[in-house]
């Protein structure tokens, strides 16, 4: 594994990056290279925190379908009965639609990409978008949509009566192990929080422009280490989190109205990889690239986290090339 990360980091370019793998549904090594901070000369390290980007959103849908297995959240009711203050569409949407990415509500535009306005609650971060129309039917088409998982945070705080944070730090992140997790607050001192950059069209190295996240929180607004990512999969892979039909029924394709399948599940991007199945989502923002990526029946993971923007479909590569090795 150390050689095929020396060999692949030339044509990644990220100044740093952190790697954790799970094997056999434990996380069985971890590793830094290169830089968290090149003005400071930090190396990145297992413990090096970095921007999870849309990686929070499988950590989200793991949080919303616990209260599904409690029989706190109906998966097929309008999320109007979690979420009062969303105003009702042509069409009813529910919380199977906005994890399976097919509620036709929109993405964010370029402007909410690069926000640097501090939101102050999931609820305040519904106000740019709640009243603007959908794409289309639900179930008719699938659009990914990060504000789609804005909405989940507020169904999740309205069906678990508490905050989004606090309820992921009780039933996710402590039962997982993951002491790093938080959410991405730009003001807060976080230890072992790495710096983050993109690359000029000459090739030059620049600081990443200015964002904060706490306006899609719940699809990209969380830090964490490499290793605490492994660590969710290991504890979602060990039945930890979420009980086995429920994982399976996460890790199944989910179909459109007329029955065709798509490439989702709940949370998770679905595929193949011989005869194995694949489960997996990258991430890309303001001064990362992210994936977590596993192969659930193999008990194999994972997590690659790099300081470096726009390069999340190259370490999707490298990451089923490690779990190649990992489990051949």
């Amino acid at each position: 594994m150390d050689a095929a990360i020396l060999a692949a980091l030339p044509r990644l370019g990220a100044p740093g990056l952190s790697i954790g793998i799970v094997r056999d549904r434990e996380v069985r090594w971890s590793a830094g290279y290169g830089v968290a901070d090149l003005e400071n000369d930090v190396p990145a390290t297992p413990a090096s925190v970095y921007r999870l980007a849309s990686v929070a959103k499988p950590i989200t849908a793991t949080a919303v379908l616990q209260l599904a297995e409690r029989g706190r959240l109906d998966l097929d009711a309008p999320i109007q009965r979690y979420v009062a203050g969303f105003p009702e569409k042509p069409w009813p949407i529910t919380s199977r639609h906005l994890l399976a990415h097919q509620s036709g509500i929109r993405n964010w535009t370029a402007e909410e990409f690069h926000n640097t306005r501090r939101f102050t609650s999931i609820a305040e971060s519904l106000v740019p978008f709640k009243d603007d129309g959908l794409l289309f039917e639900p179930t008719t088409r699938t659009q990914y949509t990060s504000l789609g998982f804005t909405v989940l945070g507020a169904v999740l705080e309205g069906a678990g009566g508490a905050s989004f944070l606090e309820q992921l730090r009780a039933s996710v992140f402590q039962p997982a192990g993951m002491e790093s997790a938080r959410d991405d607050n730009v003001f807060a001192i976080v230890p072992h929080r790495a710096r983050g950059y993109f690359r000029h069209g000459d090739g030059s190295l620049a600081n990443a422009p200015l964002a904060d996240t706490s306006n899609r929180i719940p699809g990209g607004g969380l830090v964490a280490s490499a290793e605490d990512v492994a660590r969710f999969a290991s504890a979602l892979q060990r039945g930890l989190l979420l009980k086995p039909e429920t994982l399976q029924m996460a890790l199944t394709a989910q179909k459109l109205r007329g029955g065709r399948a798509t490439g989702y599940g709940l949370g998770w991007v679905l595929g193949r990889r011989g005869t194995r199945r694949e489960a997996y989502h990258v991430g890309g923002q303001p001064q990362v690239s992210t994936v977590l990526y596993m192969q659930p029946d193999a008990g194999v993971a994972v997590a690659i986290l790099a300081n470096l923007e726009g390069i999340e479909n190259a370490l999707l590569d490298l990451a089923r090339q490690l779990a190649g090795i990992v489990a051949p």
